[in-house]
This record gives structure tokens, sequence and C-alpha cells, in this order.
């Protein structure tokens, strides 16, 4: 083999290893976003969970074996949160949720850290928080994970109706 013949294969190793390492780096960030949806997918899964769990639950403390026919039978907004006694899973109504926090361990992927705040809003105003009672709660659900770069969070409103 002479010098141009070597030149030439080592400039071609040199290109072989740049391809290669190229294709390498993709398929890593490829794996990582595939990785980081997948995650984002199962934070929305439980975060949605917590919150059809809470709607399932009567609207107020007030309301659990009767209806409310004033804004006055609700509870006082600094009292959401659940019942002296009452411990999840054993919720009745919809603030009981207000500070619950689960770590869910269930998935072989992924620890899940999960914290809930309820507010009393406006329904024309459901981004701020109310000081007082009102026909509408908000549960704000927030899911985070050490393998996830993101949070997830979702809200949702709980009406309750009153026809006179």
């Amino acid at each position: 083999m002479n010098t141009g013949q070597m030149l030439m294969t080592i400039g071609a190793m040199i290109l072989l290893s740049t391809i290669i390492l190229r294709v390498n780096n993709n398929f890593s960030i490829n794996t990582s976003t595939v990785y980081d949806s997948k995650f984002a997918i199962l934070g929305t899964s439980v975060g949605a969970s917590v919150i059809e769990e809470a709607m399932g639950k009567a609207f107020d403390e007030s309301t659990v074996d009767t209806s409310a026919s004033s804004l006055n039978d609700l509870t006082n907004p600094n009292k959401l949160g659940p019942e002296t006694g009452e411990v999840y899973p054993n919720f009745d109504d919809f603030d009981d949720y207000n500070g619950y926090t689960k770590i869910d361990s269930t998935m072989p992927s992924a620890i899940f850290n999960i914290s809930c705040v309820v507010t009393y809003v406006e329904p024309n105003t459901p981004d701020v928080k109310s000081s007082t009672a009102t026909w509408t709660k908000k549960i704000s659900v927030t899911v985070t994970s050490v393998s996830m770069k993101d949070t997830v969070r979702l809200s949702s409103l709980f009406s309750y109706w009153v026809f006179n």
C-alpha cells in the first residue's frame, strides 16, 4: 500500500466514524424524546384519574346527603379539605382533595408525585381564586416525576346547580 492509498483509507475511516457517531446521537435523541412523551402521557393519565375520582364525589360536605339552597350552606373557603377524621380513599366530597398529595409508584417505568388544590372560583373567571363560597369549585392537579422533564398541570371545574 502506498501513501496515497493509506491517506484515503484513513479519510474513509474518519468519515465512517463521523457517520456512526451522528447516527448514534440521533438514536439517542429520538429515544429520549420517546421516553419524554411516554412519561408525559402517563402523567396526564394519572392526573386525569385523580380529577375523575374527585368529580365522582358530592360537591360539598353539605350536599353529601341533602341539597344546598344557599351559599351559606357551603364549606367556608378557608376550611376546604378533608373534614376531621376523613382520610383518602374515604373522601366523600370534592373539596376533600384540597391539599391531597400522593406518590404513585404503581407503574414500573416512573414514580409520580401528585398534588391537588381545590378553590372556589367564579365561572366567568376560573383562574381567579374566590375568597367567598361560590357554586363552582376548581381542582388543580400537578404531576411531577424525576423521569419527566416537564410538569403536568391539569384543572377542572365542578359546579353545583340550584333550581328554585
